[in-house]
């Protein structure tokens, strides 16, 4: 492997193989690496040339290819989706080892899919849904709560730790009501289950996720549904907690059952609830702090995870909003 000094850097691989499995089809992961980072990727043969504006994303283009190649190395295959995780862990932490990630904190969800953290609150949010019988992930939205919490029951349904997965929401109505909505009830309902069905649907094959709701080995249902039911050898996940009320949460956590987990999700500035209303999730905060084999993570804005565009979408607002300006 030889590298060249100055904003240009030569990455050679000796094996021409896993070469162009690093490349991706048609150059796709390079392309992707390019798009994400801005800098420049030109293949010559086994090799890269790389091109960056400074040298600080020169070294982490360098390092991104150099650890999945390390990964190909040892087997394990590399996707978009993976090459996604390494530019987002390695951009936080330069030092992280990837074989270690995805060796001890990776989920295999499916042959093609792996879910890693990508934060260190991430970690200790998979940490302790392993650990612990019952979890509350908190913070705000776009910070992987949910889809982790999805990935960990599907790695435990794979796994066999678990027999069913059960992903359920309250159903607040958000400014419409439900009596308007067509449909019967479950068709009424159906939208607000929407975001549970694309995490599962991003993770599995859609016929895969078909055949397992029909099986009921995974279930996914409004949080009224849950009321009179005992859950055994299930991960339970409760999403949007912010909106239950105090009567609900503890209906909800009272369902839990031999063999059984749950993971308890919200961010509580989004509170959907009448004026006035108490949150369930506020009140277990408070109630449940000190109980053991309960653990509470908090996220915050540094683990939020989205495109950069939105990143600048937000600051562009905030700065709009500080100047008073109003457009119409």
């Amino acid at each position: 492997m030889m590298e060249t000094p100055g904003l240009t850097r030569r990455l050679e691989f000796d094996d021409s193989e896993l070469a162009r499995d690093l490349f991706g089809p048609h150059n796709e992961n390079l392309a992707l690496i390019a798009g994400k980072s801005g800098a420049r990727l030109d293949t010559r043969g086994n090799a890269v040339v790389l091109a960056a504006d400074s040298e600080e994303t020169l070294a982490h283009v360098a390092n991104v290819l150099v650890q999945l190649y390390g990964l190909l190395r040892q087997g394990k295959p590399v996707y978009p989706a993976d090459v996604e995780q390494a530019l987002s862990v390695l951009a936080r932490e330069p030092e992280a080892n990837l074989q270690r990630v995805y060796r001890e904190e990776a989920l295999a969800v499916s042959p093609k899919k792996t879910v890693a953290p990508r934060t260190a609150t991430q970690r200790d949010y998979l940490a302790s849904i392993r650990k612990n019988d019952l979890v509350f992930g908190i913070g705000p939205a776009g910070t992987g709560k949910t889809y982790l919490a999805v990935a960990m029951g599907v790695h435990f349904l794979v796994a066999k730790r678990v027999k069913r997965l059960i992903l359920t929401r309250p159903a607040v109505e958000a400014g419409e009501k439900l009596g308007f909505l067509p449909g019967d009830m479950v068709e009424k309902i159906n939208p607000y289950l929407r975001p549970l069905y694309d995490a599962l649907n991003d993770m599995l094959d859609f016929r895969k996720v078909r055949e397992m709701l029909d099986t009921g080995v995974i279930e996914v249902a409004p949080l009224a549904f849950m009321r009179g039911r005992t859950l055994n050898d299930a991960l339970i996940i409760l999403d949007e907690a912010q909106n239950t009320t105090p009567e609900q949460m503890k209906m909800f956590l009272t369902r839990l059952g031999l063999g059984s987990k749950a993971v308890v999700t919200g961010d509580v500035t989004q509170i959907d609830l009448p004026p006035r209303s108490v949150s369930g999730l506020v009140e277990a905060r408070r109630v449940l702090r000190d109980v053991r084999g309960i653990d509470f993570i908090s996220f915050s804005d540094a683990d939020v995870i989205r495109h950069p565009l939105v990143g600048r979408i937000v600051k562009a607002y905030e700065r709009h909003s500080q100047q008073g300006q109003t457009e119409v």
